[in-house]
This record gives C-alpha cells, sequence and structure tokens, in this order.
C-alpha cells in the first residue's frame, strides 16, 4: 500500500513539474520577494525537493539590508559554486540578477556540462545587471521503450539528466535571483564528434558548448554531439533519432564529422560513397520536420609542415561534405578552410596554446604531460566558434538575429590574443583523453 502511494505521489508530482511554466528563487537569508521561492545557502539540491545547491557546493549567503527583497540579500563564493533545478526536457529562457549592494562582482555563467552562458558580467557596488539567455535541456528517453545508447563517460553526465544545472563562476560570483520560463523558440540542434561535444571537465573544450555564449534569449543551442561519433555512428546508437523527437520546423541541424569516419574501413565505405549516403539521410529527415540542414566540413588537426603550413590530414572528406552540400542546394560553414586561416595564424609554436598541450602537474592527477594536437581548451574552442558564427553569418541564417550584440566581427587571420583570454576554470578536471582523434 505505501509503495503504491509513493508511486502515485511521485507521478502526481511529475503531472504539476510538466504543468508548470515558471520557476522563481530569491537568493539569500533575509526578506523574500512575493512568487518567489527562497534558497539559502542550506537548501541543498534532492529530486524530492526538486531545486538546490548541488555537486557538493555551498556558496555564502549577503544581507545588505534595504528595502527592495531581490536585491537586499544573495549569495556569492569565492569559488563557484552550482544550483539546479528539476525540469521536464525542452528549451527554457533563463534570467538572472547579478551583482551586490555593498561590493563589486564579476560572474561568468555556464549551464549544463560546461555551456558558456555569460562571460565576465561586471558590476559596482551597489549596481546589478539582470541577464537572460535560453537554454536546452535534455534526457537520453526516445519513447517509453527506447533510449539513446549513450556511452559509460557519458553516464551521470549533466547534459543528459532530468534538471538544469548552471554555473556561477569567476572572481566573485553574485546571484541575487534567478527565474526560469518555458520558451517556444528555434533550437539549433549540433551533431558531431569531440571537436563539437559540450565537455564536462577542464582542460578540454568543444567549439559547440563555446557557441553557446554569443546568442542571447530567443534561440536555443542543443548540443548532441559526442566523442569519437562518425556520422553512421551518430545514427546507430540513436543520438539522431532522440534529436528528431525533439525537432520542430523552424529549427537548424548542424553536421560536422569526419574525423572519426576517414578511419572506418570495409567494402563501400569512404568519403564520397557511405559517408555522403549519410550525411544526406540526417538532411533528408530534417526537411522532413521543416527544419534547415547545414553541413559544418572538419577543422584541421595541427600539423604544420616546414614552411608552416597546414598539412590535411583529413582526406577527402571535407571535400566531400563541400560536395553534399552543392548537391543538396544547402548551407555549408567551410569550417576545414577558415581553421586553416586561423592555424597558420598563430603557426606551429602559438597554436599550442589553442590545443590541450599541459605539462604534467598543471592539473591534479595529471602525472605525464598533455600534447593532443585534436582537441581544444576553452581558448581554442572559444575561437573555433566564432569561425562558425562567421560562416553562419555568411549563410545568412535566420538565427543569427539573436547574436549577443557585443559580439564583433572575427577575421580567422587574425586572431584574439591568447594573453588577453580568461575564462575561469570550473572546478571539475581530467587527464583522460576524449574518445576519437
Amino acid at each position: 500500500m505505501k509503495y503504491i502511494l509513493g508511486v502515485l505521489l511521485l507521478a502526481a508530482s511529475s503531472l504539476i513539474q510538466a504543468q508548470q511554466t515558471e520557476w522563481k528563487f530569491d537568493f539569500g537569508t533575509a526578506n523574500t520577494e512575493k512568487g518567489y521561492v527562497a534558497v539559502t545557502p542550506a537548501d541543498k539540491f534532492s529530486d524530492s525537493k526538486g531545486y538546490g545547491f548541488d555537486l557538493g557546493t555551498t556558496p555564502e549567503a549577503f544581507d545588505r539590508g534595504g528595502k527592495n527583497a531581490l536585491t537586499s540579500d544573495g549569495v556569492c563564493g569565492g569559488k563557484p559554486f552550482y544550483f539546479s533545478v528539476n525540469l521536464p526536457e525542452g528549451n527554457y529562457n533563463v534570467k538572472v540578477i547579478l551583482g551586490d549592494a555593498k561590493k563589486a562582482s564579476l560572474t561568468t555563467v555556464r549551464a549544463e556540462s560546461r555551456r558558456l552562458m555569460l562571460e565576465h558580467v561586471a558590476t559596482k557596488k551597489g549596481e546589478f545587471s539582470t541577464q537572460t539567455f535560453t537554454v536546452n535541456i535534455r534526457n537520453h528517453r526516445i519513447s517509453a521503450t527506447d533510449t539513446v545508447k549513450i556511452k559509460p563517460r557519458e553516464i551521470g553526465k549533466l547534459n543528459w539528466d532530468n534538471k538544469l544545472t548552471l554555473e556561477f563562476n569567476d572572481e566573485h560570483p553574485s546571484v541575487v535571483a534567478l527565474e526560469i520560463t518555458k520558451a517556444d523558440v528555434p533550437t539549433v540542434f549540433l551533431c558531431g564528434n569531440s571537436t563539437v561535444v559540450d565537455q564536462d571537465n577542464e582542460p578540454w573544450c568543444g567549439w559547440g558548448q563555446m557557441f553557446t555564449r554569443f546568442f542571447g534569449k530567443g534561440v536555443a543551442i542543443a548540443n548532441y554531439a559526442e566523442s569519437g561519433e562518425t556520422a553512421s555512428t551518430f545514427i546507430g546508437v540513436k543520438r539522431l533519432a532522440k534529436l528528431l523527437t525533439q525537432m520542430k520546423k523552424g529549427d537548424y541541424i548542424f553536421m560536422e564529422f569526419g574525423h572519426n569516419d576517414q578511419k572506418q574501413k570495409g567494402e563501400g565505405i569512404g568519403p564520397f560513397t557511405s559517408y555522403k549516403k549519410t550525411l544526406k539521410q540526417f538532411i533528408a529527415e530534417a526537411r522532413k520536420r521543416g527544419a534547415t540542414p547545414v553541413i559544418v566540413t572538419s577543422m584541421h588537426r595541427r600539423n604544420f609542415d616546414g614552411d608552416g603550413r597546414v598539412v590535411n590530414t583529413l582526406g577527402d572528406y571535407p571535400e566531400a561534405a563541400r560536395q553534399v552540400a552543392v548537391e543538396e542546394k544547402i548551407a555549408l560553414i567551410d569550417l576545414n578552410a577558415m581553421s586553416k586561416t586561423l592555424y597558420e595564424a598563430w603557426g606551429p609554436e602559438k597554436s599550442i596554446k589553442a590545443f590541450v598541450h599541459y605539462p604534467a602537474g598543471t592539473f591534479e592527477g595529471q602525472s605525464k604531460p598533455l600534447a593532443d594536437n585534436t582537441h581544444f581548451n576553452s581558448y581554442g574552442g572559444y575561437e573555433l566558434a566564432k569561425c562558425i558564427i562567421e560562416g553562419a553569418q555568411k549563410a545568412r541564417l535566420g538565427f543569427m538575429t539573436y547574436l549577443r550584440s557585443d559580439y564583433k566581427t572575427f577575421d580567422p587571420a587574425k586572431p584574439d590574443d591568447f594573453e588577453k583570454f580568461h575564462l575561469p576554470l570550473s572546478p571539475f578536471a581530467s587527464v583522460v583523453k576524449p574518445d576519437g582523434n
């Protein structure tokens, strides 16, 4: 009887959650704004509560007094802290009020698996900044009887759970309120491998998790990429099938494969045969649903000749992708060409700064040097994301109207100065190289 009652209560809770369209949280220990849920540092996340500070982190509360219940108090931290909310999968507009009545603050916000949403939001003493962005969350369920075949390394990954998780980080992250609202907006689905994926741990980074930083409220970026995937295995493990359950008219789908596809062997396997056929399968499925397919050619690996010119290690795969775009009459973002320009602008030495090259002891548990010429760090992922934006603007893709106003035109021949680039490190790191190369 108790078991049946428990199941009924859980079902009722899920139904209420599915019907809810807005969630409001007022942080701190003083007065609570009407219509908001009060949240103090003692509120730890649990499935039963449905919200709270997560991943073993606890911010500090501050109470500055004052009449405004929202801005008179809040939470801040000398260390990063995480806040999670149980939500049904879908797109959500997120509004955060950042700042402190008596101190300056500097806050960087990431969502889910280290997707960069807000970068270095600075407020002066007594100043508050209201920032908005749109985020996509998902789970691995396709139907009542079918799921995505996620890899062991993805179990427990924030991208695949039933909640939205936000990371507040930087020199003095300070947040006073949070509002989350269901959003009916276009979604840009990203399909690809480890060069695109939302990497969970420092120092690894895919361009997809930097791409989100450049868009405000109005469009959601849903990154379904995973390390080690080829175009065909992406379909085989049902990532495409899951994605298609969420796709609607007006959405976009980006396809960037090649690094792992070139290693596949067998009869009929190759860039101009199986690879093109598989990409066309993605395109056909998108068109059935009224979505816009976009081909992205694979960026180069960091490989230079004696004259400082990039050596192609991807064979005919970039050219095959270009042919598909022409044959299907769809948009092409030639990241392969742009990455050549970018890498050669850096040169053999400076380009190291964009990849996972670190001496032993840089990260906890790192007994050996890391020297990876395929996978990026945050700086590299950030620069590649800017290349994607330039390509999307050239292709006149509609969702670019949601580009943030602080974005400046990027020229791959003139990359941002590494010495002037800084993002606070997330508190979780791994020395294990992602699948694929």
